[in-house]
């Protein structure tokens, strides 16, 4: 397992910007405006209401924000979702694609990090293609209710060094509507990472590629 660093101070300063999207399906019709960006957060406008949303929330119209950095939103609408930036171009058209996809905007540092579930409990990942597994510290796996002293020892390296953990296996892992059954994660006896790790036992099962600092995750299947 190898250790990626995440500088956890986000920048406040809001960008104004514009983008509008028309959503049309059998059950909604909604006009979005993104009207301002930040870290973590987006300012729109749902059918000429104002909603400021955090990631992971969603708008009493039903619209998940499921990302946000100062570059672009990442929106979900009955369970299609959308990356919108700062581009003021408008799209008439949202349509879901033919297989579960996701995307994350790279966050400062460089970083992908992105919600997901663990055991169907709410994570944070920040993606790793340097660890071997999923990785998480002990302090998260209490949380989640892993029992990791029952799974097999190994040693990890760690930012302070060697350290020992457990191998386990997850039940189910899941960022967007991409969700994994028996993944591999290893859990480390300290407090390292701070961050879970999404590793290759879960980015091996999925296709991804960068796309103009964008990293797009799909299901194979």
């Amino acid at each position: 397992m190898i250790e990626s660093h995440m500088n956890k101070n986000y920048m406040k300063n809001l960008l104004s910007g514009l983008v509008f999207l028309v959503f049309s399906g059998p059950l909604s019709a909604l006009e979005i405006q993104v009207q301002m960006l930040a870290e973590g957060r987006a300012l729109l406008q749902i059918d000429g209401k104002q909603r400021m949303l955090r990631n992971g929330a969603r708008s009493p119209e039903g619209v998940l924000l499921v990302s946000a950095d100062q570059q672009q939103a990442v929106i979900e609408v009955d369970g299609a979702r959308r990356s919108l930036k700062l581009n003021r171009q408008i799209s008439t058209k949202f349509s879901p694609a033919e297989k579960a996809e996701v995307r994350i905007a790279s966050g400062r540092g460089g970083h992908y990090v992105t919600p997901g579930r663990i055991n169907g409990m709410p994570v944070n990942f920040m993606v790793d293609t340097g660890a071997t597994t999923v990785a998480m510290n002990y302090l998260e796996a209490e949380r989640l209710g892993i029992d990791y002293r029952g799974g097999t020892p190994i040693t990890v390296s760690t930012a302070n060094g060697r350290a020992k953990a457990f191998l386990v296996t997850l039940n189910r892992v899941a960022v967007g509507d991409i969700e994994l059954n028996q993944v591999s994660a290893a859990v480390s006896t300290t407090t390292s990472p701070e961050v879970i790790l999404l590793g290759n036992s879960y980015l091996a099962k999925v296709d991804f590629r960068i796309d103009q600092g964008v990293l797009l995750l799909q299901a194979k299947h």
